[in-house]
């Protein structure tokens, strides 16, 4: 049973001017909310401050969304406000990963213990590096190392002959690199990859499924959305991912992919995470996205599926 109460509901989102609604999970989030009645707010991660155990969001200003892609929204007069005042806070900044990220699923921490119901659950949101997740449950994944030392990075690239490398706090394809045993500037990538073997970073095998897409697969509130977004690469081109100018092809799940998804779903959705997106190439696990996971327009405008709705839909049994 959901709630038939208006929910005041908390964004805290990259700078609203630079957000592209005709793509945005989280603008699709709004709107979904708006079209039921619920209040929408918004609030930068600069403005959350803690004072006298509790946390205030500096700068929240009340939203209100359209259905133009031209001109989205409309801000209120913006307030301090204890994020306690809200029925639930989605915290939606896009990566880095940075110091100033993990500061702010600390100060959000410390809402939850207020009794704020804040999604993803920030310590999960901490305790779950994208790349590295995948670690535990690699009866899902390829062939894959986590390193920084050269020799044993050298090692691996010959074991395997052909593999992708990419560092463990990017987003979006940014450098990640394919790299075969007889590449010439194989040493170089290591060493610009690594800083020297200053920075840990993954290597995987690489799956010629890609060319197949880079599956996108959401789970929301433990629930498998039946459809992936799969991210095709442009010819010549290894990553899949959309700002690497891939494809988005929307699709029904594999029997794989849902095998994969269902096992997770439960165990993810146990630690407050209510939206996840696995990326899967060929069937395996490649990452797990916890920060701000997106691809829910391309999959609603292609399959007609509402996920933006179906998060809506848990907020309401969450708060009910």
């Amino acid at each position: 049973m959901t709630t038939t109460r208006p929910l005041r509901l908390a964004f805290i989102l990259d700078p609203l001017e630079g957000l592209k609604a005709y793509k945005d999970s989280s603008i699709a989030m709004m709107r979904a909310a708006a079209r039921r009645g619920h209040e929408v707010w918004a609030l930068q991660r600069a403005g959350l401050t803690w004072r006298e155990g509790v946390v205030v969001g500096t700068g929240c200003v009340p939203l209100s969304v359209s259905e133009d892609d031209a001109a989205w929204y409309r801000v209120g007069e913006a307030q301090a406000l204890p994020l306690s005042a809200f029925d639930a806070v989605l915290m939606r900044q896009d990566p880095p990963f940075d110091f100033e990220y993990v500061t702010a699923t600390w100060l959000l921490e410390r809402a939850v213990q207020a009794g704020v119901r804040v999604f993803n659950d920030p310590r999960a949101v901490r305790d779950h590096s994208e790349k590295i997740a995948i670690t535990e449950f690699p009866q899902f994944t390829a062939t894959t190392l986590v390193a920084r030392d050269a020799a044993d990075i050298q090692a691996f690239i010959d074991e395997l002959g052909d593999v992708i490398l990419k560092p463990l706090d990017g987003m979006g394809g940014s450098q990640i690199f394919r790299v075969r045993a007889d590449d010439p500037n194989r040493n170089v990538i290591i060493e610009t990859l690594t800083h020297e073997g200053r920075r840990t970073i993954m290597a995987q095998r690489y799956l010629a499924q890609i060319a197949e897409g880079d599956k996108r697969v959401l789970i929301i509130g433990g629930e498998v959305v039946p459809f992936s977004l799969a991210r095709i690469p442009q010819a010549g081109e290894t990553r899949g991912n959309l700002a690497a100018g891939g494809r988005g092809v929307a699709m029904p799940l594999t029997a794989r992919e849902r095998e994969v998804a269902e096992y997770l779903a439960p165990i993810l959705w146990r630690r407050g995470l209510l939206i996840v997106g696995l990326d899967l190439i060929g069937g395996h696990l490649t990452e797990i996205n916890v920060t701000s996971p997106t691809c829910m327009v391309e999959i609603a405008a292609q399959q007609g599926f509402d996920v933006a709705g179906l998060v809506i839909d848990t907020l309401e049994q969450a708060c009910a």
